[in-house]
């Protein structure tokens, strides 16, 4: 049964697309098996692996407000082992239409249970905000994984993410367990970049990953050409980023599964 993970931050700007894309994408690149699932209407995860309006007929949208089967919305993607569930603008008014359904928080979870059995890891790009739909996302995961931009305000976005954590773990998904921190946005010759990690270390300890996204221009070009970064150019600082990352949280995730 594979992992649900979350990707989340209240604070808009920091890196939880490019973390989702890049990652998904990576581990796919190392052999697990790898669904990507955009909840957010901007649908750039879907875009950044290669899902454009264009290409796809069916998204999360449909699942979610029209009761849509799941592989029905399950596109593959030019990344061996990556599979994408689409988002698309029609979501912005899901929260609107949810809103009277019954158990509307368990709705994304009954979804991705449906395919579940399929994957090695299944990955949600959220909004940056706590609505239904982010809610959903957090219901239906058994960990959060938390971007943080290694900028002055991260520590205060860090604080009211935990909180929010604690009351979905409270009243909908007591399982609910955090994954990670991932320092992002790094640039070694900031002064403050290096105190704000030095201090986000101090207060998580363990949780915070050892591997750092640094600023790079192929993770920010790669958007543009519809593909993660690793499948542009795999030997770019960017890519050898993600893919450490990936190998520390396939580490990660063993020593868990051998607890």
């Amino acid at each position: 049964m594979g992992k649900v993970i979350t990707i989340a931050n209240q604070k808009g700007g920091v890196g939880k697309t490019t973390t989702a894309i890049n990652l998904a994408a990576s581990l796919a690149v190392l052999e697990k098996k790898v669904l990507l699932i955009d909840a957010d209407p901007q649908a750039n995860a879907s875009s950044g692996v290669g899902a454009t309006e264009e290409d796809v007929d069916t998204t999360i949208y449909d699942c979610l407000i029209k009761g849509l089967e799941a592989e029905e919305a399950i596109y593959e993607t030019e990344t061996p082992n990556l599979h994408v569930m689409p988002s698309s603008i029609d979501l912005v008014g899901a929260e609107l239409e949810l809103a009277g359904v019954k158990n509307r928080e368990f709705v994304m979870r009954d979804i991705i249970n449906q395919v579940k059995d399929n994957y090695d890891f299944i990955f949600i790009d959220c909004l940056p905000s706590l609505g239904l739909i982010t809610l959903n996302a957090l219901t239906a995961a058994d960990s959060v994984l938390i971007p943080v931009q290694c900028e002055y305000f991260a520590l205060a976005g860090l604080s009211k993410l935990q909180d929010t954590i604690s009351l979905v773990q409270e009243r909908l998904n007591n399982s609910l367990e955090i994954e990670g921190i991932i320092l992002s946005m790094y640039d070694k010759r900031l002064r403050l970049a290096n105190v704000v990690v030095a201090e986000i270390r101090d207060i998580f300890g363990e949780l915070v990953f050892d591997t750092i996204i640094h600023r790079n221009s192929k993770i920010g070009e790669a958007p543009n050409m519809n593909m993660p970064a690793i499948m542009i150019n795999a030997g770019a600082k960017g890519s050898i980023n993600f893919l450490n990352l990936a190998t520390e949280f396939l580490e990660r995730n063993k020593v868990q599964n051998e607890a």
